[in-house]
């Protein structure tokens, strides 16, 4: 009997897009449980380790305006295809000797590869899934976080039941080489390559734009934070490398339990905002705890609400950015100017936490400092009523030329 391939097709390619999400978090998430090592084999400060993180992340957003470039060029499946040898490439290299030098290169070079993916995946899916966003945007988010639990947590198990602790970053490697060719034999050919189709809109010149990107900036700036200096954090309190590692794998696990069941729940309303307070009301208070009560079991609630609300949060503003377009091109196109500025502002966030505590020995005042910022997220999300989208997305110059 002939198997029905119309069915077959968008489940191999929702399967092959979670994989790809996979890919986007190790190459980072594997530098904090091993930052004790790094700096002994390299002899950095916390500074110079803050920039493993902020840089790519740097990179993430400078490299999300290419992504949207070569999506126009050579479609989406050939940009994920080139950032998915980028990541590869980056992680095997890490199997070489440590150096300062040659681990900010290949930390560079992932930033680019997770930009180029990051950039192409969420307009892929408004082209290929229109009616389920939603919930595949769940599971694509739900895969990186999942992605950055694995190596949170098997980062310092490898580099500490191997021979060399270089394992621990190099491994990772192999889900690329896993997801590489299952993207390919999935992802359909063409799409939304080639100069032919309408310009798109000019971001730049639209302030919905920009205060989208300024939400999902500060809200990556809060993951990135984590991300580089949560484990730091523990060992600051007297916890061991391996369990200061646990907890950031315990916190992305939490993030995967909120990617996953915030976008089903939500899927049904078109107005983000109750959801939005939700995620952000949990991201203070983990953030606030961890500066007033940093003891005892109370870690373990404050980091489970911190992981609870970044990982809401994160699918939550991608949805709502995605919402803004029925056309697919155009809200792929607004997914990238949103990432690429998002990460250039969520850069600054890893490299002044590490300053902070160079200068203080505590990370609480860079805790302090995301937790205002994040208050600020709460006022501006009562802008984002649905009826006010299309609106909201004309320049300007576009609304003048109306009202004369």
């Amino acid at each position: 009997m002939k198997q029905d391939t119309s069915v077959q097709r968008p489940l191999w390619l929702a399967l092959s897009i979670i994989l790809v999400g996979l890919n986007l978090r190790p190459a980072l998430a594997a530098i904090g449980p091993l930052l004790d090592q790094l700096r002994h084999a390299t002899g950095m400060s916390f500074s110079d380790a803050s920039l493993l993180t902020t840089l790519p992340v740097a990179t993430m957003g400078a490299g999300a305006f290419l992504g949207s470039w070569l999506e126009r060029r050579t479609g989406a499946r050939q940009g994920v295809v080139i950032a998915l040898l980028l990541i590869l490439l980056s992680s095997a290299l890490r199997w070489l000797p440590a150096s300062f030098g040659a681990l900010l290169a290949t930390a560079l070079m992932a930033g680019i590869g997770i930009a180029l993916a990051q950039a192409l995946i969420p307009g892929f899916i408004k082209q290929y899934f229109p009616h389920k966003v939603s919930a595949l945007m769940g599971f694509y988010i739900t895969a990186i976080m999942g992605g950055a639990s694995l190596a949170a947590a098997g980062a310092p198990w490898l580099a500490a039941h191997s021979a060399h602790w270089q394992n621990g970053l190099a491994v990772w490697a192999a889900l690329a080489a896993l997801a590489l060719p299952c993207w390919l034999l999935s992802a359909p050919r063409g799409g939304h390559g080639g100069g032919s189709a309408a310009r798109a809109p000019q971001f730049s010149r639209i302030p919905r734009a920009w205060l989208l990107a300024f939400y999902f900036g500060i809200g990556t700036a809060v993951y990135a934070s984590s991300l580089a200096w949560l484990p730091a954090l523990f060992v600051q309190l007297g916890w061991s490398q391996q369990q200061g590692g646990l907890m950031l794998s315990f916190m992305t696990g939490m993030e995967v339990v909120s990617g996953l069941t915030i976008p089903l729940l939500s899927a049904r309303s078109h107005d983000m905002r109750g959801w939005l307070t939700l995620v952000l009301l949990a991201v203070l208070a983990g953030l606030l705890g961890m500066v007033l009560a940093p003891h005892g079991g109370l870690l373990l609630l404050w980091v489970a609400l911190l992981g609870l609300g970044v990982g809401g949060l994160f699918p939550l503003t991608m949805i709502l950015t995605l919402h803004h377009y029925e056309d697919a091109r155009n809200a792929g196109q607004l997914s990238a100017f949103v990432q690429g500025i998002g990460y250039l502002i969520a850069a600054v966030a890893p490299f002044a936490a590490g300053w902070i505590r160079d200068a203080t020995a505590s990370f609480n005042l860079a805790w302090l400092c995301l937790a205002l910022l994040i208050a600020g997220l709460l006022v501006l999300t009562r802008r984002f009523a649905p009826q006010g989208y299309t609106a909201a997305m004309q320049s300007p110059a576009a609304v003048a030329a109306q009202t004369r």
